[in-house]
């Protein structure tokens, strides 16, 4: 039997040249590189934490300083015929965390140290912005050739420091800075590509560079980080297919379970639907779905803006926004729905009447997303809350709605008293979190044609009707439900249909009676 090559995954490799050089499986992106390059000059990029970017601007780096034995048998090599050297300059702003001024000080001196040893300093070149102009202008000069600027991650010393206003304001001022020189320079240029999450208008980039692209929904660009189900389908059949033989799948069966984990990002509403390359690698390295991108954190800037903002959860499927809230340039982060869909935890659905339709992408985002907020909106650690998920869903799951209701009971009870509310919809919120993340299909305020349904939760064998009522009695929650027809249109659905009324007391914020039919 022949020897069939080790397929190498890039696990935490962000370097292009590295990638190439051991042979690490890649999705190549270089004609979109090719494109971007040779079309405009000054961009702005925004895409989701561990998404690519970094990548994306080591394979700039390496096709800007003419490598081109790093581009063998890739689209780059037919593309380009002259393979200049251009001077780079590199700076990624995500090495470290941003918990205190001098972080900012180490990583910007000792990045300009690096290239002063390259084209040289001067004793009267003492801020950070005539160092970095006065190395911009003698790479220029000792090269003969226009330079390269590829800046990773722009705006993590702002979205770290956010809820410090102090040490955001002097971070700031730092970063403005070093900055400045660009708008002046761009004649020395030849390429200029940023990368962040949002616009902050005043870091002056944005509201200076007049020929800045902002290329983060463009069509063109929507899968130039992240993979497309072509691409996936194209260069990684034999890890699917490893894939499904160690869970005991289909080829088929592991696509849609990738499909349904992992894709749904879309950047233009025209565009193909994106996979998230962090988890796709990481699924395919190790054989075992997991939950890979949630893993890795929510943001803290995101918590904080959400519980600031007091949005109810519920809302974040099917929201509403207008074009222009993605591309605005913002001093501070104020609307948590363009932020949570530059973050990656909301996408594009849908786009009528020059409105975008946002949702959760997938299965991983939704369900790690809910879990992430669990200590902000349920006071609950996550060793605490997945004892009572696991017992509350093999209740639910074998149709013991009593039982299931019981334990909820005494988590609800458990609740911090200062987390809950006295008002129905929040009582809603907590039952939305609590039976997705018993992995439930849960809908709230669900359309009927003679009202709304509080809250439907399915599973493969039930689908339970909630009706919420707030110092009430389980017993008109229930009638209400009878009379309103609520479970006409799940008649016909093949599987057992439960009416539940529930009753929440305001006074002692919490369970008080349920009665089902």
């Amino acid at each position: 039997m022949a020897n069939i090559p080790t397929r190498i995954f890039p696990i935490g490799i962000q370097s292009f040249e590295d990638l190439r050089s051991h042979h690490y499986v890649y999705v190549d992106k270089t004609d979109l590189v090719y494109r971007m390059a040779n079309t405009n000059r000054v961009y702005f990029l925004s895409r989701p934490r561990r998404f690519g970017k970094s990548l994306l601007l080591s394979t700039l780096k390496a096709y800007f300083e003419g490598k081109k034995h790093l581009f063998e048998g890739l689209a780059m090599e037919r593309l380009e015929t002259e393979w200049t050297a251009y001077p780079v300059l590199h700076i990624s702003f995500a090495q470290t965390r941003y918990n205190e001024a001098k972080n900012l000080h180490t990583l910007l001196n000792n990045q300009l140290l690096d290239w002063e040893e390259r084209y040289g300093g001067k004793p009267s070149e003492d801020t950070y912005g005539a160092r970095f102009k006065g190395i911009i202008r003698r790479a220029y000069e000792q090269t003969g050739l226009p330079v390269v600027v590829l800046i990773d991650e722009y705006d993590s010393p702002l979205l770290d420091s956010t809820g410090d206003e102090v040490l955001r304001k002097e971070l700031r001022l730092i970063t403005r800075e070093f900055f400045s020189p660009i708008k002046d320079n761009t004649h020395l240029l030849r390429f200029l590509f940023i990368t962040g999450i949002t616009k902050f208008s005043q870091m002056s980039i944005f509201s200076e560079l007049n020929s800045l692209k902002n290329v983060s929904m463009w069509q063109q660009y929507n899968s130039i980080c992240g993979i497309t189900e072509t691409e996936l389908v194209r260069d990684f059949k034999p890890d699917i297919e490893a894939l499904a033989a160690n869970n005991d799948e289909t080829y088929e069966q592991a696509l849609a379970h990738l499909a349904r984990l992992y894709d749904g990002y879309r950047f233009n509403h025209r565009g193909e639907h994106i996979y998230n390359p962090f988890s796709i690698i990481n699924v395919l390295d190790s054989k075992e779905y997991g939950s890979y991108w949630y893993s890795t954190g929510t943001p803290t800037f995101l918590i904080d803006l959400l519980r600031a903002r007091n949005m109810p959860l519920m809302d974040m499927e099917g929201c509403k926004a207008m074009p222009d809230a993605f591309d605005q340039s913002t001093d501070t982060l104020t609307d948590p729905i363009p932020v949570l869909y530059q973050s990656g935890y909301l996408t594009i659905k849908d786009f009528k009447n020059g409105i975008y339709t946002l949702g959760y992408p997938n299965e991983e985002v939704r369900y790690g997303f809910l879990r992430s907020l669990l200590p902000t909106v349920l006071g609950y650690s996550k060793m605490e809350s997945d004892m009572s998920l696991i017992a509350m869903k093999e209740a639910l799951d074998t149709g013991d709605i009593d039982g299931c209701l019981t334990r909820l009971r005494a988590f609800v009870a458990s609740i911090p008293y200062e987390k809950k509310s006295d008002n129905e919809s929040r009582f809603e919120t907590i039952f939305y979190i609590i039976f997705t993340l018993m992995g439930q299909l849960t809908h709230t305020q669900v359309k009927t044609s003679t009202g709304r349904v509080d809250v439907v939760v399915t599973n493969q064998q039930y689908v339970y009707l909630f009706e919420l009522k707030v110092n009430s009695t389980p017993e008109e929650a229930l009638a209400q439900i009878g009379a309103k027809d609520y479970a006409v249109p799940y008649e016909a659905d093949g599987r057992t249909v439960v009416k539940v009324g529930v009753n929440y007391d305001k006074e002692t914020r919490g369970i008080t009676g349920w009665k089902t039919e």
